[in-house]
């Protein structure tokens, strides 16, 4: 947090305006305003070493807030962080990020800090923007393949499917099975000459049923797998499960158990896939 060891916390967050040759009344006002906000108000006598690695992250912080600058810029403040306290910190960044009422630009490689702390995201590849938006609009209609899998936990599911027409109707065709594709979907997909040409088929894991009522219902967008692992999350249940040659991800509840090896059945919602060109990995 390049915090002088020698210094308190008062005097770790002034020394910027000493620099300045303030009046010390007024970097005394700056300092305490500060800490208040930052709830390190009972810690200004203190020294670094004598801090937990949060409250440093927030004397940090606090160092940047009494200069008042017009924008904060950050680069992956948490990232040396525990989860735990990963977590804390993300809430107490954007509680002052409310409170201050200041642009923040915040540079992460962690997808969970972007889509729960940002206002609008930037995605970057190569130096490159790929889309520009609110958190959600970026989660339910990625521009390309590389936005869909980097942002959502676990990753969006990816098969390569085979676009077909029979009998009026645009089915995608994974292995021997036909999946319907929702008419506005299947009309966009065949104006622009998808027809017979290979596709990318994205569909997150709560997007695909592992069992119950939903499956019955939808017989005609269910798929045979084999489930190869389990991850119980507490509250969901993540499967891994084999079809046609690739592994997805589906999000079930914790009360439908399945045992590894066992053959499962797994629907699509196919009103929420995604449909990527194979070549550019742009969402048609």
């Amino acid at each position: 947090y390049a915090l002088y060891p020698h210094l308190s916390v008062y005097d770790n967050m002034a020394f910027g305006l000493k620099l300045r040759k303030l009046p010390k009344a007024e970097i005394r006002k700056n300092v305490q305003e500060a800490a208040r906000i930052l709830g390190l108000e009972e810690l200004l006598q203190r020294k670094p070493k004598e801090l937990s690695g949060g409250q440093r992250q927030r004397v940090a912080l606090g160092r940047a807030i009494v200069r008042k600058p017009k924008v904060f810029l950050m680069d992956e403040p948490l990232s040396n962080l525990d989860a735990q306290l990963r977590t804390q910190m993300r809430i107490e960044i954007a509680k002052l990020h409310k409170n201050l009422q200041t642009t923040f630009v915040y540079v992460t490689h962690d997808q969970t800090e972007a889509m729960t702390m940002g206002t609008r995201i930037v995605v970057m590849k190569d130096g490159l923007i790929q889309q520009i938006d609110s958190p959600q609009a970026i989660y339910d209609h990625p521009v390309n393949m590389f936005v869909a899998g980097f942002l959502g936990s676990p990753g969006m599911n990816f098969l390569d499917v085979l676009i077909i027409e029979e009998k009026g109707c645009i089915f995608a065709q994974l292995a021997d099975a036909l999946l319907p594709v929702p008419a506005a979907g299947g009309q966009r997909l065949k104006e622009q000459g998808y027809l017979g040409r290979k596709m990318v088929l994205g569909i997150r894991a709560e997007h695909l049923w592992g069992s119950g009522d939903i499956l019955d219902r939808h017989s005609e967008c269910a798929l045979d797998g084999r489930l190869e692992f389990s991850e119980l999350r507490g509250a969901e249940t993540y499967h891994y499960v084999r079809i046609a040659g690739r592994e997805v991800v589906v999000r079930v509840s914790p009360e439908l158990p399945a045992a590894i090896g066992q053959e499962v059945r797994v629907g699509f919602k196919m009103a929420k896939a995604h449909f990527f060109d194979q070549e550019s990995g742009v969402n048609i």
